[in-house]
């Protein structure tokens, strides 16, 4: 797939000023985030609320404030000849219907949806022009993408010999250098001038994949690269994925096929996604799970913290004169910490604090776009309770555990409301219980979005607010 030029970037803001004009405006969201942060579940409740909102019931409503209560009717695009996959909303809706309720699977690939909202005239004058012009049709185009693949951002910029320096300088640091030994040992053993073997290149890989694997799976760590060693996706495992970080001083064959590797991924990754998806979006929420970052640990954490690092400077190359010339790329951006039904209301803001500290001192986003910061639970699982914690009540959440089918309060611990000073990871002050979803009565029908209890939307905590502060604007 060819990368887009600046005057296929213009014909396309082009295209959206002439829609908007007829009434018949286009807003791409692209909900991103580090892996495990609940983009799926975001996307579904997102779409099974705008859903019931638009059937009357009160589901989202900060949003439906921003949009002045003017929000009059929401339906699914259907298919077109898309050659992206679909977001699959029903499955996903029929997985929290079962018995037990089950979390929606993880994200293996790019996949859209487009919602179509009809907004009535704001004013008599509006209404006046509606009743010949019709109401607004806003389509909310929304694409879901692997998580693993949002730490390819940074990559993009930097060639080979840069990416292997900043890569083992990470992993021979602390905890990823127990994950990463059996590759660290393998890669320092390498003759300086090593020959172009293909079983020497698939050693690496493979013992460089397993330590990806290990710090993601194990011990929690997100800043891993590339995005497709650990999710290749549905082209599966090609040898352009053959490549992995070499010590300084390598000259010869094998540093050379790697080098190749590296750009030809780079490449592809461009041509396949960044440029045809990524460019095109105009608002994006990046999803983090902070909680599970304070509980992996100080050096899961500091990693979480970095990799939001790496991918502000990434978005932040956005937003400049091309992009405003074009009319496209991203305008606003919003980071949200989830899972916030995990503890209580008073820690809620503490979390939201936490989660701002942690973007704040990054400055992410591109240049001028705002970047509003929430904190939420797309799928609330909990309700607020209390508990005794050595004789003494304390606010805790009560939900069904994921481990046992049993519903238990939990006290999570303190949430602080900026980076723990050292002494927070002395002891383990802080628990990520794992909750069941809610469990929703009802099946889809065709040619029906909802019956039942699904009319009523999904449970959560802020996703109107949120929604509110990426899009209310345009509606």
């Amino acid at each position: 797939m060819p990368i887009l030029t600046p005057l296929e970037d213009a014909l396309a803001g082009m295209s959206d000023l002439a829609r908007a004009m007829a009434g018949r405006e286009r807003v791409r969201l692209a909900v991103t985030g580090l892996s495990r942060a609940g983009k799926t579940v975001f996307l579904t409740s997102l779409v099974a609320n705008l859903l019931a909102a638009g059937q009357g019931a009160r589901t989202l409503p900060a949003l439906e404030s921003a949009a002045g209560g003017r929000l009059r009717g929401v339906r699914l695009v259907p298919a077109g000849v898309e050659a992206t996959p679909r977001f699959d909303a029903a499955g996903h809706l029929a997985a929290l219907a079962a018995d037990p309720p089950r979390w929606p699977g993880r994200t293996e690939d790019l996949s859209t949806l487009e919602l179509e909202l009809t907004i009535s005239p704001a004013s008599w004058l509006g209404q006046a022009r509606g009743m010949v012009m019709g109401d607004r049709r806003i389509t909310l185009e929304l694409l879901d993408y692997p998580g693993e693949w949002l730490l390819d951002l940074p990559m993009l910029d930097q060639g080979f010999a840069e990416w292997s320096r900043e890569t083992l300088a990470r992993l021979r640091v602390g905890r990823r250098a127990e994950a990463a030994a059996e590759f660290l040992a393998f890669v320092d053993a390498l003759p300086p001038r090593a020959t172009a073997e293909e079983a020497l290149a698939r050693e690496g890989f493979r013992l460089y994949r397993a330590a990806l694997l290990r710090l993601r799976d194990r011990m929690g760590f997100r800043f891993l690269q590339p995005g497709r060693a650990l999710n290749p996706g549905p082209r599966g495992e090609a040898p352009l994925l053959w490549f992995f970080p070499l010590p300084e001083g390598h000259e010869g064959g094998l540093s050379e096929l790697l080098r190749r590797r590296h750009a030809a991924y780079l490449d592809d990754q461009r041509a396949a996604f960044f440029d045809p998806f990524f460019r095109r979006f105009h608002r994006q929420v990046v999803l983090v799970d902070a909680l599970g970052a304070l509980h992996a640990g100080e050096q899961a954490f500091d990693d979480t913290a970095e990799a939001l690092s790496a991918i502000a400077r990434a978005l932040r190359q956005g937003g400049g004169w091309l992009d405003l010339l074009t009319g496209q790329g991203v305008r606003r951006v919003g980071f949200a910490a989830t899972k916030a039904d995990h503890v209580p209301a008073r820690a809620r803001d503490a979390l939201a604090s936490l989660m701002a500290d942690l973007v704040g001192r990054q400055a992410p986003g591109p240049a001028g776009a705002e970047t509003p910061v929430r904190a939420i639970a797309a799928i609330r699982c909990t309700e607020d309770t209390s508990a005794l914690l050595d004789g003494r009540p304390v606010a805790a959440v009560r939900g069904v555990l994921m481990k046992d089918g049993r519903l238990t309060p939990v006290y999570p611990g303190e949430v602080p409301m900026r980076r723990p000073e050292p002494d927070f990871w002395d002891a383990p002050y802080f628990e990520m219980p794992a909750f069941q979803p809610p469990r929703l009565v009802g099946a889809p029908l065709v040619g029906a979005p909802f019956v039942g209890e699904w009319g009523a939307g999904i449970p959560h905590l802020g996703l109107d607010a949120l929604l509110a502060a990426l899009i209310g604007d345009l509606l």
